[in-house]
This record gives structure tokens, C-alpha cells and sequence, in this order.
């Protein structure tokens, strides 16, 4: 994040104070262009750059400057604890990665939500959480089920705007984004809170920028929630993160779906948007 060569005035308007920028990510985060492209200038490296351990492949490290921090910082800043049960809404890289931190800091059982098959079945095969299809249950009751009624104690939402569900909420949404009404689709995060147990705690890691409708405040003020969110917190979480890839307890070569040279970027994040042909992440090789 780059602090003081940021946008503050939409952030200002937006959030009520500026934030850090970041290559690549939108205006109002700084404006900065991405990465892609075969040689970058890295400001603040003595910072931000961290040496990649002998053994670790690329497949795998280069998802320790993403979404393996995301995850990592949702599950970290959750707190989630040994003993607890943990659900995970979304089974993209950040949320697969949100499942894999809370197993290794000793939740009793982890549950991801998404209704994509061939993401279930990495999180099944290569995370080792348990898996909810929520166009097949209903999900809140399913937790219920699960955790002998209480809910969950940690939520850890990793949709962001884009949430789907079926029903008229759905819709309300959609309708509610056409006419300017709201900016964001919160789908995921009303489920979390409706889910979580009382006293629990739900952490938003999804992409959110601006306003959203029906928020269900009151259950979090009467059933005593713990709210946060973040994006995620690289400086803290990467080394620790590399020194587990290097030692195998974090594998992620798997959410590599696709890989395909730099010039084929747009189809690349075409599919990625679309989640064409099962893509999770598209990766991209300058000179290949």
C-alpha cells in the first residue's frame, strides 16, 4: 500500500478517510497501472519484497502475494481459535486460502460455501475442509445442523460485491444496483451474519467499495457480532506464509487453473470474470 501518492478525495467521500494505493487495483486506490508486464519498478522494496525460500516453486509462491495473505489475514484478524468451527462463503483463491489458515491455527472443522463444482472439489481435495453447495441446502440451517444449533464462531465472507443466491433477495439487489440505489450486492455477508453464532465473529475479505441495502445491523448488535473486514495485510503475513509453502503445509499450485503467455491477459481475465472453462486464476508468463 502506498499511502501518500494515493486519490484521498474518492476515498475521503467514500470511507471518510484516505487509504494506502496499490498497483493495479482501481482509482481510487491509488490509480496506479498493474503489474503485468516482464519487468515492474518496485517502490519501497526494502519493504515490501520477500525472498522466496529454496524448494518453493513459482506456481507457489506467487500466490503468497495474494491470495494466501488474504485468506490469511481474515482468519488471523477473525482470531479464530482452536476448537472452533469456521465458515468460509466463496471458494476462490482468498477463500480456499481463509480455509487453509483456519485449519492450521486448530479450528475442529471448516466449512466452505460456493456453488461451483470444480471449486468444491479443490477445497475438498487439496484444502481438506468440508464443502456446502448453497443451490442444493439451505445453508444457515445446514451450520445449525452442523454445530448442534449454535452457529458457527467465526463467519469469514470471501465473495465480495459479485454474491449470487437464489431467491427474491437476489433480485431486490440487482434491481436496487440498476437504479443507484445501493453500490454493492452484500448477499454473502447478510448470510454470514444470519449463520454465525451469538458472540461470533464475521470478517468480511470480499471486495466491497461503496453502499449497500438490507443490512441486518440489528443482528449484529443482538446477537453481540464481531464485525471487521480487510484486504489483506502482506507485510505481516507473507514471510510466514512462504516459510509454511516451504515446508508443504500451504499448497496452491492448484488454483492455477490456467496459465497462458502475457499477450492473452484479456482473455485470460475474461474467463477469470466469467469463470470460463473452470478457471479460479489465470496465470500469465512474460516471453512464453
Amino acid at each position: 500500500m502506498r499511502q501518500r501518492r494515493s486519490r484521498p478525495g474518492i476515498t475521503e467521500a467514500l470511507w471518510g478517510q484516505s487509504i494506502g494505493g496499490c498497483y493495479g487495483y482501481s482509482y481510487a486506490m491509488g490509480g496506479w497501472a498493474g503489474s503485468h508486464a516482464p519487468y515492474i519498478r518496485v517502490p519501497y522494496a526494502d519493504q515490501g519484497a520477500f525472498a522466496i525460500p529454496d524448494g518453493v516453486s513459482d506456481e507457489r509462491a506467487l500466490f503468497a502475494s495474494d491470495s494466501a495473505p488474504t485468506g490469511w489475514t481474515g482468519a488471523h484478524q477473525a482470531e479464530v481459535r482452536p476448537g472452533d468451527v469456521v465458515a468460509v462463503w466463496g471458494a476462490g483463491g482468498v477463500g480456499q486460502m481463509a480455509a487453509r489458515a483456519a485449519m492450521l491455527m486448530g479450528a475442529e472443522r471448516v466449512v466452505v460455501i460456493d456453488r461451483y463444482d470444480n471449486r468444491l472439489d479443490q477445497v475438498r481435495r487439496h484444502i481438506g475442509a468440508d464443502t456446502l453447495d448453497y443451490e442444493e441446502v439451505d445453508v444457515p440451517a445446514e451450520l445449525r445442523e452442523i454445530t448442534g444449533g449454535r452457529g458457527p464462531d467465526v463467519c469469514i465472507e470471501a465473495v465480495g460485491t459479485e454474491a449470487h443466491t437464489p431467491g427474491p433477495q437476489y433480485l431486490y439487489d440487482q434491481v436496487t444496483q440498476q437504479m443507484r440505489l445501493q453500490t454493492d450486492r452484500p448477499t454473502a455477508v447478510r448470510e454470514a451474519i444470519c449463520a454465525c453464532r451469538k458472540g461470533g465473529t464475521v470478517f468480511t475479505l470480499g471486495v466491497f467499495a461503496g453502499l449497500v441495502d438490507e443490512f441486518p445491523l440489528g443482528a449484529v448488535m443482538n446477537k453481540a457480532l464481531t464485525l471487521r473486514g480487510a484486504q489483506q495485510h502482506g507485510r505481516r503475513y507473507i514471510p510466514e506464509i512462504l516459510d509454511r509453502m516451504s515446508r508443504d503445509e500451504v499448497e496452491t499450485e492448484h488454483l492455477a487453473t490456467h496459465v497462458m503467455p502475457l499477450d492473452d491477459g484479456p482473455r485470460g481475465y475474461r474467463m477469470f470474470e466469467e469463470k470460463e472453462d473452470g478457471c479460479v486464476r489465470a496465470v500469465f508468463r512474460p516471453g512464453a
